[in-house]
Parts: C-alpha cells; structure tokens; sequence
C-alpha cells in the first residue's frame, strides 16, 4: 500500500509529540547538538497540517552527519541522505529521515551543520505563520486542496505548493527584518 497524503485539521497533541520525540533525539546527537527545532505546519498553532512532525536538528560544525545513521535507525528513522537524486531533489548539507508508522509518515527529521542557510528560511517561515494566522490559513487550505488532488502523488502535491511557499517565505524574510525609521521619525 502506497503513503496517502492527508492534510488535517490541527491537533493540539503535535507540540507534545515534537517534545516526546526531541527527547528521544537529544542523546543521539549527544555534544554534537546545537540547537533542535518544531519546524513546518504542525508548529503553527491552528493550522492545517499532514499529521507529520517535522523537526529540525542543527548539528555543530566538523561533525560528519553520516555518524548519526547508527542512532537514527535504532530509533526506527530510514535514513535517507541528502535526497540529491529524487524526483523533486533535496537540500545539500541537509540529511533527511523519516519514520513511519504502517505506510504514513509521523516524523521527519531534518540535520543540518549550525549556519547551513536554510536553516533561517525554515525559522522564519514558522515563526511568520505563527505571526499571520491569515497566511497560516491560506497556506493550510492550499496544502488541503492539493491533498485532495494528489491524495496518491507526493510529487505533484510538494510541486502544487512550492510556489506558494518560496512567496511565503520571501515575505516571511521581508517581515523578520528590521525597520529603517522613516526620516519623519527620527
């Protein structure tokens, strides 16, 4: 049986299962962690998400990723790479794995090394839907219609919104930088 993809309504339970799940990461990464993050739909309060949790793991500098598959695949992560060569192509320097639980999907772990650069896209990305609830909407009623189209389809489903999040987050980069006062305000 192939992964179906649905997009839901927000549960209240993702943050815990962020926490539940980050706890069990911490030792993997052990002095090699810098920081670890809730990223994507489930970490916006309110909002429309497949029922997946996707977090964020930056990793100090000179530490080979590659390391980690041993602790990663303990915990019943697939390890995947890079995903350089699949259809709709990954992120170098961001190493993917997924668990599933049957044929969906219930974590994703993204590692980068600390000042990897998509590591600030996918802050502030949360961090303005979090600040938008409109935006946060939109978004989770696009990636619901898309949902309902490509229900069997991953590809086009990631294809149909990634327009939508490359606007979302250039105006997500507008909205986190600093405001120049205006000449009347200084």
């Amino acid at each position: 049986m192939s992964r179906i993809i649905e997009v839901v309504d927000y549960d209240a339970v993702w943050p815990q299962q962020y926490e539940s799940e980050a706890e069990h990461l911490r030792p993997v990464f052990g002095p090699a962690l810098a920081d670890i993050h809730h990223i994507g739909s489930t970490s916006v309060p309110g909002m429309k998400a497949k029922p997946t949790v996707d977090i964020l793991v930056e990793a100090k500098p000179g530490i080979q990723i590659t390391d980690f598959y041993p602790g990663m695949s303990d915990l019943g992560y697939e390890c995947r790479g890079e995903c350089l060569d699949a259809i709709v192509p990954g992120t170098p320097g961001r190493y993917y794995f997924s668990m599933k639980k049957d044929v969906q999907d219930i974590y994703h772990v993204h590692v980068c090394h600390m000042g990897h650069p998509q590591i600030p896209e996918l802050l502030v990305l949360r961090d303005y839907l979090r600040a938008h609830p409109d935006a946060a909407a939109e978004y989770g009623n696009l990636k619901a219609d898309l949902a309902q189209c490509y229900s069997l389809d991953n590809v086009e489903y990631m294809r149909g919104k990634d327009s939508f999040v490359k606007r979302l987050i250039a105006t997500a980069e507008k909205w986190k930088r600093p405001k120049k006062p205006s000449p009347a305000t200084e």
